[in-house]
């Protein structure tokens, strides 16, 4: 089993260029890390303008393992490949690692970026990742990968100290500014653009930014990006996507802004809904997935594009549908494409220039009438519409490899539903067309051809079979897991109605705790409060709610909290001035607590009256307002209280701010200049 580490985005608020010249102090070796004996340079190449340094170190590592370890793997030291690739034009630093001990045992993978802040160029972002997978280690395989959790987790907290530790060295030495690279030699022509870049309005994005990370763009699509992008900063605060994401949004509806603005916020929110940030590093796949799945990567086409084999004919997806439902499936889709989108911006790294889409490559053979069962057709076509909603022009070119006779009948099915753009990338071979040119060598480097497809190149994508009926499950079974995959997420959803808000009660023991709030209104409009009571506050019984059978999901989960008795002022106070929050819109903020005891954070429809507990409804009027659909609003919510020594009055502690997709928010308010703050996406 893979285990997938991430540590959050690092902020140091130094330039780039700074952060470089502390970073090389570490080597060769580095005395606050006493388990890193030693590093030698294998291999270093320059670019002709010097933007690029390659570095390529084998390290030497002490074993920091029990001595029972020790002896059975008869090492004191272990030996890691790092390879680091600095381009000082983009202003960026790609390290990777890889271990040479053991890697037959032991495959471990490491991925560290320095990047340019999104929002302040003057500051650096880092950010970390890494994947073991402990295949075989002498029979302690458990202890081995407690033991790497460990050794990586104290790696992540070093990591900081040693920046810092480095930059005061340098500042002792008087070295505060490193100037930033530029090119050795400026002809005239470079002299003049260089001076038109100068006085380019703000609004312009970097050429240099364009051409390494956008591809072509023409003024007229830079500027929609460019507003597109504004817009968003405007109303999804702290969770804005990248501007290749957005790009594609825009590509999708021909630079169409408000069309590509409407499918984009969609996306957005059902990315929230349904976790999709935290897909790679939260869901395991089932283990009839990794038998019976027969796709996977490999590899990479002629254009650098990341390529996807598929072998549908070899699939049962009928067995797959029936044992596992359409959820199960449906993430695993999702999923691909997540690690899709991860493996462009690797390859855009690697290669140098942008990289935004990736090829695929169906094969076909075996495709029989089996795969036009209808269940599993209705299940294709709604990943189909879940991919051309929230992963556009992601597709660079699909390869449709053997197709058989039942291939027309299978492409007349899906086809509708296939966006027009996206059809004209498809390329269909029937029989053996693919092999020699014009085939398949037009696209995939001869070397990297499976071998089932004649090639050379061994491939490791599962070989599928039929599933075994004794795991299909029953219809019952399939619904509950499908209804525990969707609800068991970070963020809740509520329905609020006219009359009758949503309450979420919070207690607090300890004064200068911190209540952190983020939402999106996906329906109406509503009013967000605040109160504080010392009281605990009694949710109605269930047993009312039961006596009214037509109190169910998904109104079930709207709740009371304020009694019908209490008197504002008396009983409970407003502790946040009330926020009207209109549909569409995202919140964020949070509250400083002076007072421990019970808060309670409401939700209410817009044109209720003016909060007062003694207006609040019975169930009985809930009932009734249901009957009017108009009446009645959605919000998806998250909350969190922190302790007082971890808050630093942004909102850095919600996991959305950690996630690849979405650029860190740079806002850092302190909360000492005010005893709560909110941000509304407007």
């Amino acid at each position: 089993m893979v285990q997938q580490y991430q540590s959050p985005v690092r902020v140091y608020k130094h330039p780039f260029e700074l952060i470089m010249a502390a970073y090389v102090r570490r080597f060769p070796n580095c005395p606050l890390i006493p388990i890193f004996v030693d590093s030698e340079v294998v291999k270093e190449e320059h670019s002709d303008d010097g933007a690029i340094v390659f570095t390529e170190r084998r390290c030497k590592v002490e074993a920091d393992a029990p001595r029972l370890f020790k002896r059975m793997a008869g090492v004191d030291y272990l030996y890691f490949i790092q390879k680091n690739t600095l381009n000082r034009r983009t202003r960026t630093l790609h390290i990777e690692v890889v271990n040479e001990s053991f890697s037959n045992r032991v495959i471990v993978h490491e991925i560290c970026n320095y990047t340019v802040h999104p929002e302040n160029e003057e500051w650096t972002c880092f950010e970390q990742t890494a994947s073991l997978d402990i295949k075989s280690f002498f029979g302690f395989e458990n202890a081995a990968e407690k033991l790497a959790m460990k050794q990586y987790a104290n790696s992540i907290k070093k990591g900081k100290e040693i920046i810092e530790y480095y930059l005061k060295e340098l500042e002792e030495e008087g070295v505060t500014h490193v100037p930033r690279w530029s090119p050795p030699q400026a002809s005239p022509p470079t002299a003049m653009l260089q001076l038109l870049v100068s006085v380019w309005p703000a609004d312009k994005l970097d050429a240099d930014y364009i051409r390494r990370y956008l591809g072509d763009l023409t003024p007229l699509q830079e500027s929609c990006l460019i507003r597109l992008r504004q817009w968003l900063q405007e109303t999804h605060k702290g969770k804005i996507p990248k501007d290749q994401h957005v790009l594609r949004f825009l590509r999708a509806r021909d630079f169409n802004l408000e069309k590509a603005r409407e499918i984009l916020c969609q996306s957005l929110t059902w990315r929230k809904q349904h976790q999709v940030d935290f897909l790679l590093d939260s869901w395991e796949r089932p283990q009839l997935l990794q038998d019976y799945y027969t796709g996977g990567w490999h590899h990479h086409d002629r254009d650098g594009r990341p390529l996807y084999i598929l072998r549908l004919g070899q699939m049962d997806t009928k067995g797959l549908v029936r044992a596992l439902g359409e959820e199960n499936l449906l993430r695993q889709v999702m999923s691909i494409n997540e690690e899709g989108l991860r493996r462009c911006e690797e390859n855009t790294r690697v290669f140098g220039r942008p990289i935004s889409c990736w090829t695929c490559l169906v094969d076909l053979e075996g495709l029989n009438m089996r795969h036009l069962w209808r269940p599993g057709v209705k299940a294709l076509l709604r990943i189909i519409e879940v991919v051309e909603a929230n992963y556009p022009e992601t597709l660079g070119r699909l390869l449709i490899l053997r197709a058989p006779r039942v291939f027309p009948v299978l492409w007349t099915l899906v086809s509708p539903f296939i966006d027009e753009n996206t059809r004209n990338k498809f390329l269909v071979y029937a029989g053996n067309d693919y092999q020699g040119p014009g085939g398949l060598v037009d696209y995939i480097d001869k070397e990297v051809i499976p071998d089932f497809l004649g090639g050379d190149c061994l491939c490791e994508i599962p070989e599928g079979g039929t599933v075994p009926k004794s795991l299909y499950r029953t219809a019952e079974e399939l619904e509950s897991e499908e209804l525990r995959l969707w609800t068991d997420a970070i963020y809740k959803s509520a329905s609020v109605f006219k009359g009758a808000p949503h309450e979420l009660l919070i207690e607090i023991s300890e004064p200068s705790s911190v209540i952190t709030w983020d939402f999106d209104v996906c329906k109406g409009d509503v009013v967000f409060n605040i109160y504080h009571s010392r009281r605990v506050p009694q949710p109605p019984k269930k047993e009312i709610l039961g006596a009214h059978g037509s109190l169910t999901s998904p109104a079930a989960n709207n709740v009371q909290l304020i009694d019908r008795s209490w008197v504002l002022g008396q009983d409970y106070s407003i502790v946040e001035t009330a926020l009207t929050c209109k549909e569409g819109e995202s919140v964020q903020g949070s509250h400083v607590t002076r007072w421990p005891g019970f808060y309670i954070l409401q939700w209410r429809f817009h044109s209720s009256p003016a909060c007062s507990a003694s207006s609040l409804p019975r169930v009985d009027d809930v009932l009734a307002s249901l009957q009017v659909s108009s009446h009645k609003c959605k919000v998806m919510f998250y909350t969190e209280v922190l302790g007082s020594h971890d808050f630093r009055g942004s909102m850095t502690s919600l996991e959305s701010s950690h996630s690849g997709f979405s650029q860190l928010s740079a806002a850092t308010t302190s909360s000492s200049q005010s005893q709560s703050s909110s941000t509304v996406s407007r």
